[in-house]
């Protein structure tokens, strides 16, 4: 590895940080946004599930690796304030599923249209060509750091 490409990767690791961190503080902030007694780490579970839903409480701790214990705590909690519902599994009566109620739906839906008037107006300089190459490049990011975590993520299931 080149000197240049080293300093160009130490860059990329604190520009990275930096968006972690603000994602942490938006995800708290969307979080209260959709409900005021909703926790961070139960926002990104409820978009999860809105996204892939409906899944087993199983499948959400394989994504999230937390233990099941963990979920069902979320998912209760969830299903009080209204944002999730249980519906039994069409493939197997004994199981449940989980999936976004309709009252979820609506207000992931209005966070997500506030988010996107409030990121329009931060970059409203940027044309639609700038975004599009930024958000294509983001994915190839995202695509070799998941393609590179596979092999360890295997390591850590089979042990």
């Amino acid at each position: 590895m080149t000197r240049q490409r080293a300093e160009i990767l130490g860059d990329l690791e604190h520009e990275v940080a930096v968006m972690v961190r603000r994602i942490r503080r938006v995800i708290a902030d969307r979080a209260r946004a959709v409900h005021p007694d909703l926790a961070p780490a139960s926002y990104l579970m409820l978009a999860f599930v809105a996204e892939r839903g409906p899944l087993r409480a199983s499948e959400i701790a394989e994504q999230f690796t937390i233990d099941k214990g963990a979920i069902s705590r979320q998912v209760t909690h969830l299903t009080d304030l209204g944002l999730l519902a249980r519906v039994s599994d069409p493939e197997d009566g004994r199981a449940m599923l989980v999936s976004v109620s309709e009252e979820g739906r609506e207000r992931l839906a209005e966070v997500a249209g506030q988010r996107r008037e409030w990121l329009d107006e931060r970059l409203g300089d940027w044309s639609e060509r700038d975004l599009a190459g930024f958000v294509a490049a983001l994915g190839r990011y995202n695509r070799a750091l998941d393609a590179a975590d596979l092999p360890a993520r295997e390591l850590t299931r089979s042990s």
